[in-house]
């Protein structure tokens, strides 16, 4: 009988989840606050609310009796997972790591103070006058952001006392769902950045992929590349604090486990129960199995032999250059003269300055020069959208 999967959240992301769902013949339901989101074009059904509205996402689920429930986005009523999991419903990678991982302060408080894992000195603030002491505490400059949020949404840099009233209320207005509280934590001039994309299996041991370099702006990736350097006893370091959390949560699934390295010591910064957007590498051809593929096969218990790196490989975001309510000219002439390079059109239906629209992959031979692949995946990205 074929499985059922109800997706809550219908990005990018969910959306080449379910072009790895189909292939192996398994039914999806496409579900997000707005119609014709891009898993939805991919996808069998489609559900069309606010996933914090716990009564709307129980009535979805009472409607498709799903036997998987696979969660995209962070706003989602996380508390609603625990009572579909005593149902039976498998929910990935469950209903602990979900609502943990939701939310800042928990998985903060799990990594720093329950595991003792390495990061950044933070605190909490539902006030500006908290909020002030905290950063007194601290020192500048230090980054804010919402308690719960994505993609960068409400994140900023404070340098200097003058700019806090700003930053706490962007962060107020920009976090996502109805946890009205922001995060201060110690800037961390770090050398470098990356994720560890960590597979999590029912009757096999952790797995890891090649580890992920990454460029953000504003909290949001723009590029990414495989594999990112590191020393054997740094990426050992790494491994061990993403096996620890990730064991502490629960549950099967692929993990972006995000670090900083400063001066060779390996410091835990976030992680997402789910395919991260700087894994969108592995589109091309970097490893045998992408990060897509690697998801379903651990949800569903599949085997995974092994993870392979097979090519170097980056990835360079697409943005948007305007508000507009419709899809931008896209224009793939130029990228398509290009050798090993993949353009990804994430199919969004409208546009604001800055949205992710698609994205673009260079790979080459593993003796490849990285530098150049990189150079060359941004500029071919520029000519996208005109």
């Amino acid at each position: 009988m074929t499985k059922k999967i109800l997706l809550l959240g219908s990005g990018e992301l969910g959306k080449e989840f379910v072009i790895a769902a189909k292939r192996a013949g398994l039914h999806v339901v496409a579900c997000d606050r707005y119609n014709d989101a891009p898993a939805m074009q991919v996808a069998d059904e489609r559900e069309v609310f606010s996933m914090l509205d716990g009564d709307a996402l129980t009535a979805a689920v009472e409607k498709h009796h799903p036997d998987i429930i696979v969660p995209e986005i962070e706003a989602i009523r996380t508390e609603r997972l625990f009572d579909f999991e005593k149902q039976g419903i498998q929910v990935v990678p469950s209903a602990r790591a979900v609502n943990f991982t939701m939310n800042r302060r928990a998985i903060r408080d799990l990594a720093s103070r329950e595991l003792g894992l390495r990061t950044a000195k933070y605190f909490y603030a539902k006030t500006f006058e908290e909020f002030k002491r905290a950063a007194d505490e601290i020192g500048f400059p230090c980054v804010v952001k919402p308690l719960m949020s994505s993609s960068g949404h409400g994140q900023s840099y404070v340098h200097n006392e003058n700019e806090l009233q700003t930053a706490f209320h962007e962060a107020m207005e920009e976090g996502r769902g109805d946890v009205k509280e922001v995060i201060i934590e110690e800037f961390i001039n770090f050398d470098s950045e990356f994720t560890l994309l960590t597979v999590t299996q029912k009757n096999a041991p952790t797995i890891f992929c090649p580890p992920i370099g990454h460029v953000q702006k504003g909290g949001d990736y723009r590029e990414s590349w495989q594999p990112f350097q590191l020393s054997k006893e740094a990426l050992k370091q790494a491994e061990m604090m993403a096996e620890k959390v990730t064991k502490a949560l629960t549950g099967q699934g692929i993990w972006g486990v995000e670090f900083f390295t400063k001066q060779g010591e390996v410091i835990f910064s976030e992680l997402s129960p789910r395919p991260h957007d700087t894994g969108m590498v592995t589109l091309g051809h970097t490893t045998n199995l992408n990060e897509f593929e690697l998801h379903l096969r651990a949800i569903m218990g599949w085997p995974i032999p092994a993870i392979h790196l097979e090519h170097k490989g980056c990835s360079a975001v697409v943005l948007a250059k305007e508000n507009a309510d419709h899809e931008p000219a896209y224009n793939l002439v130029e990228a398509l003269k290009e050798d090993r390079t993949r353009v990804r059109i994430f199919g969004k239906p409208d546009q604001h300055t800055g949205r992710r629209m698609g994205v673009v992959l260079c790979y080459g031979d593993l003796d490849a020069d990285m530098d150049a692949l990189r150079e060359k995946a941004k500029r071919v990205a520029a000519t996208i959208i005109k």
